[in-house]
């Protein structure tokens, strides 16, 4: 459209815009002809216009907020109604005018967001809440303190990182901060209990140990040997059985222990060294003895082996100790003698006893007797022709015959 149809040009100069109120002026151009003075006006026409559109432009991609765009199509409409300038003022202001319920709707898409961002915003920061408050209400025994306070701290960090960027309602925000404070404050009491119950429990345990070094520093000195490993050997069930006390001082009251116990037990070596030394030339003469106590088996001579045994007895007694090592191999040889001296003193009396050799006389001929009427009998159920009684004679005469065989053996043992 030209722009004559929107404005008008007087004689004097005057500029004239048309709109549906009917014309209002809007400036003078003098000195300039009609064309130039309405060219200029309807250049601030098509600034306005520009304006329009590009808020036109930017409402339908979003880019005015909803709370901003009422403003921005408000000041525009001022802007159009005192416009000085030529063109389509009215046109403007409906454009302007449908942009109010676009406007609306993002106020209202506006207020959802915002309403959606708070309610995400909420169930966040209850999120972190009942997370904390989960942490607390572990069984302290069972509570991971370190895991568990480290966490609480990076809940507390995302809180005032959340408080800062976006803020609830304050009844909303006191209510979750109640909760999460509570939280932290139980963590910490608990925390404190926990560790003030087993720092007691640490100085008893230290209490106990301090004893336990105290008896064995004691006992490092004694030169009661065996009493003094079987002492050691208590006090380290002891100390295994007590609870542990710090570590620190676990550390320092182990390594006194150890220092006693090993002294004791260099001592103890260093002693068992010098006597073993001492008594390696014992046992020279002792394994010499053993020597001529073994020449003495098999025993024919009991009485001979018996003298020679005491004798090398008084003399084994008066060789003294061996080493301890040694003890029980060379104690064992000779109690394997010793034995065989018995076993064969025992034998003879056995052959040589007047009651068991009667004993076993009687066995025989009561024996001998039996046979003999078993024989009788065999030789009557001949005569008659009796062939079952002649078979249980036989099986009878048979068994007793295998019994005298064996009493036989055990009367010619005592050379009868």
């Amino acid at each position: 459209m030209s722009a004559e149809q929107w404005g008008r040009v007087d004689p004097d100069g005057t500029v004239w815009v048309r709109t549906a109120a009917g014309e209002r002026a809007v400036g003078s151009y003098p000195g300039a002809s009609e064309q130039d003075a309405l060219a200029y006006f309807v250049r601030k026409y098509e600034d306005l216009a520009a304006q329009v559109s590009l808020l036109e432009q930017r409402i339908a991609a979003g880019h005015v907020s909803g709370s901003a765009a009422g403003p921005a199509i408000a000041r525009l409409v001022t802007a159009v109604g005192e416009a000085n300038a030529v063109g389509d003022l009215d046109g403007l202001l409906a454009r302007l005018g449908a942009l109010e319920p676009l406007a609306q709707s993002r106020r209202q898409e506006a207020e959802q967001a915002r309403a959606a961002a708070k309610a995400e915003a909420v169930a966040v920061r209850t999120g972190l809440v009942e997370e904390a408050e989960a942490l607390v209400a572990v069984d302290p025994e069972r509570l991971p303190w370190k895991a568990s306070g480290d966490r609480l701290r990076e809940l507390f960090d995302l809180w005032r990182t959340m408080q800062r960027d976006q803020r609830l309602d304050k009844h909303t925000e006191d209510e979750l901060w109640k909760r999460f404070s509570h939280a932290r404050t139980t963590f910490d009491r608990k925390r404190r209990q926990h560790f003030g119950a087993l720092d007691e429990q640490r100085a008893q345990a230290r209490g106990v140990k301090e004893r336990i070094v105290e008896e064995a520093e004691a006992l490092a000195a004694t030169t009661d040997w065996a009493a003094g490993a079987s002492a050691f050997r208590d006090l380290m069930t002891r100390w295994r059985n007590s609870p542990r006390a710090g570590r620190r001082d676990e550390e320092q009251l182990w390594g006194r222990f150890r220092t006693a116990q090993d002294t004791f037990f260099a001592a103890r070596n260093s002693a068992v060294e010098a006597t073993d030394s001492e008594f390696r030339a014992n046992l020279e003469v002792k394994e010499a003895l053993l020597v001529e106590a073994e020449a003495l088996l098999p025993i024919t001579d009991v009485a001979a082996a018996r003298a020679a045994l005491r004798v090398l007895q008084d003399r084994w007694d008066a060789a003294g100790k061996v080493p301890r090592a040694d003890m029980g191999r060379v104690e064992g040889r000779l109690r394997a003698v010793e034995q065989a001296v018995r076993d064969a003193e025992q034998s003879r009396w056995t052959r040589t006893n007047p009651e068991a050799r009667a004993r076993a006389q009687d066995a025989v001929t009561q024996l001998e007797a039996t046979i003999a009427g078993l024989q009788a009998r065999r030789d009557k159920a001949t005569l008659d022709g009796n062939q079952r009684a002649i078979a249980e004679a036989d099986a009878a005469i048979a068994a007793r015959q295998e019994w005298l065989e064996q009493a036989r053996a055990a009367l010619a043992e005592f050379g009868g």
